[in-house]
């Protein structure tokens, strides 16, 4: 056997190296010490940037599909295409920011990590003012390109579809963003991280794939907000009654999803609430016996 097929073999028979797995502390609530430090605002700036390029490609692909089918019915991208976009779009920007910032673009998935004690609340709030005014800015480059062809093909924005009711696009919006900040949250868990570092490609993918179908299923329904930033910047730019009508269901469906898919995580999925109990009784026990 030659050399170089020795050094192959013994390469082959090396397992793969994987990273240690470290669970860190919860976030602190308030910690102040961040705003001294570079590190927020070039998150913060990654954010802006991120959601800005999110919502010109995304609503860019709305209006092109509109403009497609009402020039030539069964023409275009279609439902399909339109999510493919959002999807691919968040697949491709989760992962060029997620060591900056984390890659959030999205205020549902912030306040989803802000009540899993992921991140602190100042750099919550920050993070969704920056994720907010992308929002309005991609947004208003799309109307300015695309001119009249905005005005008159909706701008993007989201409303309640006719056949639905309020109460079906608030209920959608809910189990839309559960999808995805459950999705988040379990990719980004610390364990599954380490366990699966080889793979570079693995915490965007599954984020993408799930912004991707939740689509499918809502836009129908309420074309799909599950990120008030892209509900918020597409209702600015567009500004007509049918984008303000129902549009706190784009704020407040998605903060109640994403929070209930926090506790779930925490809770159920990470095992907090047996190891409370789990405590409690132990407590109770040692009490007991003195």
């Amino acid at each position: 056997m030659s050399k170089e097929e020795v050094a192959a073999a013994d390469t082959s028979e090396q397992p793969i190296t994987k990273a240690p797995y470290w669970d860190p502390p919860p976030a602190p609530l308030l910690d102040t010490s961040e705003l001294s430090r570079w590190s927020l605002y070039r998150a913060a700036i990654a954010e802006f940037t991120a959601t800005f390029i999110f919502l010109y490609v995304s609503i860019a692909t709305v209006i092109g599909y509109k403009s497609q089918a009402a020039a030539e019915t069964c023409t275009g991208v279609g439902y399909l295409g339109v999510a493919w976009s959002f999807g691919a779009t968040i697949f491709v920007l989760v992962y060029c920011t997620g060591g900056v910032s984390g890659g959030h673009i999205n205020p549902a998935v912030t306040f989803g990590l802000l009540v899993g004690r992921k991140l602190s609340l100042v750099r919550a709030v920050l993070y969704i003012v920056a994720q907010c005014l992308g929002a309005i800015c991609g947004a208003g480059l799309v109307k300015g390109i695309t001119g009249r062809s905005y005005e008159t093909l909706g701008g993007g924005a989201n409303s309640v579809s006719d056949g639905f009711s309020v109460g079906a696009a608030f209920g959608a919006e809910i189990a839309g963003t559960f999808v995805l900040v459950y999705t988040v949250l379990s990719a980004t868990d610390p364990k599954r991280t380490a366990r699966d570092s080889f793979i570079p490609v693995l915490v965007p993918l599954p984020i993408g794939f799930a912004v991707f179908v939740v689509h499918l299923a809502t836009i129908p329904i309420s074309g799909t907000g599950i990120n008030p930033a892209r509900s918020l910047g597409a209702a600015v730019m567009y500004n007509q009654h049918k984008a303000w009508k129902d549009h706190w269901i784009f704020w407040v469906g998605p903060l109640l999803g994403a929070t209930v898919a926090a506790f779930y995580h925490r809770f159920v999925l990470r095992g907090e609430a047996a190891k409370a109990l789990g405590s409690f009784r132990s407590t109770g026990a040692a009490t007991a016996r003195t």
